[in-house]
This record gives structure tokens, C-alpha cells and sequence, in this order.
């Protein structure tokens, strides 16, 4: 099913992040510096994927709650033995929220929320050297709601192999971001698109990469 065939089906309701930050404010100025920030966010919608929760420490995915196998998968390995987080306080949150969408819904009268058009900008992970194995990286930026496609072209031509992407990440102003991953051997003649979908967009946009990599 393509995103505009159920793009009138779609409801999301999103969780304002709650950011715990150590704050240091001296005494008698008006200055205020900001230590370290956990960041934990969290969305349900009526369209895959029907949920998301997750946690960010200094704005690094720390961890997320793997709704299908019902487990916390860890970004930061740092952390893994520094602390537990019992996937199931995250499920259960989301069960929640899933029923205040539908009372949401209602009471908004099933109205639309403004689709909001990605930004997307493609780089190298490491500077380029031909012959060189690297990672080219496409940044999807600024969008909502979290329904994305995303794929990866070289020469014109579809890649499913050596991709990997993120889960969606809060980004400003309760929109979203996340990125998507190709590794390659960079050579004068290769070019590559990343090729993005969102009902933002009138038509599909495709980054381009590889006309000058050097």
C-alpha cells in the first residue's frame, strides 16, 4: 500500500519529550548552563509503525522499546551494564497512549493533522578516498508525521544490500528525524540518490550524491 492510499487513515498523537537536565544557574546572574539531557519520547499513531518509545542521552539514541519482540534494544552500549529498563514499562505506556488516541480522535473530530515537509541532505561518513570503503549517509530531517519510505539508488538503480537505518528521532518542534545508511566503494564514476517519500512532499525528492565526491 502506498502512503497516499492511507494517508487519510492516519492519526498520530505525540508525546511531549520530557528532558531531565542538570541545570547550573549561579548565584545573582541570570546565566543558565545545561549538563547532560535524557530525553525520552514516545508516539502512537494508526498506521506502522503504530508506536514508538525511546530514550536519547545528549542527543544519541540511548535505547528503544522493540514493540514486536517486546524487549530493549541498546544504542549506547555504555549504558547497557550501567543501568536495567524493563521493556514492559514502555509497553505499557504505549498501550495507553493507544487508547487516549482514540479519545483524541473523537474529540477532535477525526481532523488532520498539517503534514509537514521533510528536509534531506546526503554526506559521507568519512572523508572520501576512491577504491575506499565508506558510508554514505542520508539525513532526513524536520518532518511529520513518522511514516517514511526511503531508498537508496546507485546509477539509477534500486540498492537492497549494505543499508541500515535509525528509528524515527524527535526532532524540533514535535517533528521528527532519522537517518539512513549505504556502504559503498566510492569510484569517479558511481552516483547515488537517496530517495525520499512523506505526504509533505508533492512528489518523491531524491538527494543526489556523486558528482564531485572528492
Amino acid at each position: 500500500m502506498h502512503l497516499e492510499d492511507i494517508r487519510s487513515r492516519t492519526q498520530v498523537m505525540i508525546l511531549g519529550a520530557i528532558a531531565l537536565a542538570a541545570l547550573l544557574s549561579p548565584h545573582g546572574t541570570g546565566a543558565v548552563r545545561v549538563g547532560h539531557v535524557s530525553m525520552y519520547a514516545e508516539f502512537v499513531q494508526t498506521h506502522r509503525p503504530s508506536g514508538e518509545y525511546m530514550f536519547e542521552f545528549d542527543e544519541d539514541e540511548q535505547f528503544y522499546v522493540d514493540l514486536d519482540k517486546k524487549e530493549t534494544v541498546w544504542h549506547l552500549p555504555e549504558f547497557i551494564h550501567a543501568f536495567d529498563y524493563d521493556a514492559w514499562r514502555g509497553i505499557a505506556d504505549i498501550v495507553g497512549s493507544k487508547k487516549n488516541l482514540t479519545t483524541l480522535i473523537q474529540w477532535s473530530n477525526h481532523t488532520r493533522a498539517t503534514n509537514e515537509p521533510s528536509e534531506v541532505t546526503v554526506f559521507p561518513k568519512e572523508p572520501v578516498e576512491l577504491g575506499q570503503p565508506n558510508t554514505l549517509i542520508c539525513h532526513v530531517d524536520k518532518f511529520f508525521p513518522p511514516v517514511l519510505n526511503v531508498t537508496w539508488l546507485h546509477n539509477g538503480q534500486m540498492v537492497t544490500e549494505g543499508i541500515a537505518e535509525t528509528i524515527f528521532l524527535p526532532s524540533t518542534e514535535f517533528r521528527f528525524h532519522k537517518f539512513h545508511y549505504l556502504t559503498f566503494l566510492p569510484t569517479a564514476e558511481d552516483v547515488y540518490d537517496c530517495k525520499v517519500e512523506h505526504w509533505g512532499l508533492d512528489q518523491p525528492l531524491l538527494q543526489h550524491w556523486g558528482d564531485n565526491p572528492l
